[in-house]
């Protein structure tokens, strides 16, 4: 279908994505977005470190999170939306003032208080053990997706 309405030149991938915002917990939802997701442009990344993991992110299989987005206040790296999960990329040469450290510690409460879960990945331990880490992300996210998510 979604194929066919590019064909036509009748696909607009914005009224898509705001008819899921307002579908609830439809089953039609998880995988209406996985189908759409090809439809999106390049998702926009700060850094290498953040181009690298999301794309290690997109092969492990797991759905395409939003990259650099507000939420509750807080520009988050990695967000899935359904999971209400982030993910935070750190790299010493961004992160590792006394200032950064606390604002990090501040932000991550303020956000599991706004009912968001986060994880935070340093470049040094995703370079060192990639698979590790990815598998450790993709089981935070699964505890957190809606059964019809759950793969």
């Amino acid at each position: 279908m979604l194929e066919r309405s590019e064909e036509l030149k009748l696909f607009d991938l914005g009224p898509v994505e705001e008819l899921l915002e307002h579908c609830g917990s439809h089953l039609g939802r998880g995988p209406m977005r996985r189908a759409i997701a090809l439809y999106k442009p390049p998702a926009f990344t700060r850094s290498q470190f953040e181009r690298r993991f999301l794309e290690a992110v997109l092969r492990t299989g797991l759905p395409r999170p939003a990259v650099n987005i507000n939420v509750a206040g807080f520009e988050l790296d990695l967000y899935w939306e359904e999971a209400r999960f982030a993910v935070e990329l750190d790299s010493y040469a961004t992160h590792g003032g006394h200032g950064a450290f606390e604002r990090d510690r501040l932000r991550q409460e303020e956000l599991l208080l706004a009912g968001i879960g986060m994880t935070r990945v340093t470049d040094v331990r995703f370079d060192r053990e990639p698979d590790a880490v990815l598998e450790r992300v993709a089981r935070l996210l699964r505890e957190r997706l809606p059964p019809v998510w759950r793969g």
